[in-house]
């Protein structure tokens, strides 16, 4: 590990105290020299770092760069271990995390960016990811899961996000089904999962969730084609690096228990959707209906107008007067 990621490890873990540069250089057995030109080094990446004559180096609060190190901090013990890829550009987190998984890319490998050129969502939609002002990551899944199970992931995926942010802000979300987090009846976060499918066994051997979260892009930066429908969480005091451990702890934990009756109880308790009418599309005709129930499994029940209920396992709904 290089010396300045050996350094931004100790400041991350002790963030907002003062650490002398005799102490770094003790602590690392290196001059102090050596630590002085590697905190300039991070300053340049744009860490915002403190430095005192008498107190020495101080990694600020509000400092927010993505780090492998800042994430392995705030992951669970059993889940330290997990590889941490961090990009300051890349196309897109789920494009790379499908390359390295035909490289044999373990459970639990995390991608993340600062920005990516070419994010994307469901029925390849572009997501708007622009550089520092989000969360753009990618967890890779190996669960030996049967296909059926793929949207109870997604929505593991969903509770795993408001668990995070509920925890990190007080901040509460919703959710529209099936992937997308609302704040005040706007979008800020939209889940994307691929799976890796054994056709033979019907068996879903690997899946990349990948999860975009807009944290601080303002509205004058949005597109003009999402500023009407999008929105972003502006927390105070939030590291980024913090939320997505926070979201993979949770995840991870919730995918080993995808039977857990509280997964789909508080999944339902967010939803946007339950008892609305809605307007979705089913076999290519736009059908409507009122939302009577989620089951286990995370599909829709609809009550159609004659009466009768159907089943809505996958596609895209709107509400009341929105555009499908």
């Amino acid at each position: 590990m290089a010396l300045k990621n050996k350094i931004i490890e100790i400041l991350e873990t002790n963030r907002e105290t003062h650490i002398s540069g005799q102490a770094l250089a003790d602590k690392l057995s290196v001059s102090r020299t050596a630590v002085w030109k590697a905190i300039n080094l991070l300053k340049k990446e744009g860490y915002l770092i403190d430095a005192t004559t008498n107190n020495g180096y101080t990694l600020k609060q509000q400092s927010d760069i993505l780090s492998s190190e800042g994430i392995k901090l705030y992951l669970s013990k059993k889940y330290k271990n997990f590889p941490v890829y961090v990009y300051k550009i890349i196309d897109s987190t789920n494009t790379q995390a499908k390359k390295m998984l035909t490289n044999g890319a373990m459970h639990g490998t995390i991608i993340t960016a600062e920005e990516q050129s070419a994010g994307r969502g469901r029925f390849d939609r572009k997501f708007f990811s622009p550089p520092k002002t989000g969360v753009y990551m990618t967890v890779v899944l190996k669960p030996q899961k049967n296909v059926s199970d793929v949207q109870l992931i997604t929505v593991a995926a969903a509770v795993s996000v408001l668990r995070a942010v509920k925890k990190l802000t007080g901040i509460e979300l919703d959710i529209k089904w099936v992937n997308d987090i609302f704040l005040n009846n706007k979008k800020i976060c939209g889940i994307l999962t691929e799976a890796i499918v054994d056709f033979e066994s019907c068996m879903a051997e690997s899946l990349i969730v990948g999860i975009g979260i807009n944290i601080s892009t303002t509205y004058d930066n949005f597109p003009n084609d999402i500023k009407k429908v999008a929105t972003s969480l502006f927390p105070k005091n939030i590291s980024r690096n913090n939320l997505i451990a926070e979201i993979v702890n949770n995840l991870i934990e919730l995918c080993d228990n995808l039977t857990d009756k509280n997964l789909i109880n508080e999944y339902k308790e967010h939803s946007i959707v339950l008892g609305k009418q809605i307007t979705y599309l089913k076999n290519n005709n736009k059908l409507t209906g009122k939302v009577i129930d989620i089951n286990d499994k995370g599909n829709l029940i609809i009550k159609l107008p004659n009466g009768k209920t159907t089943i809505l396992e996958s596609g895209e709904v709107s509400i009341g007067s929105e555009n499908l």
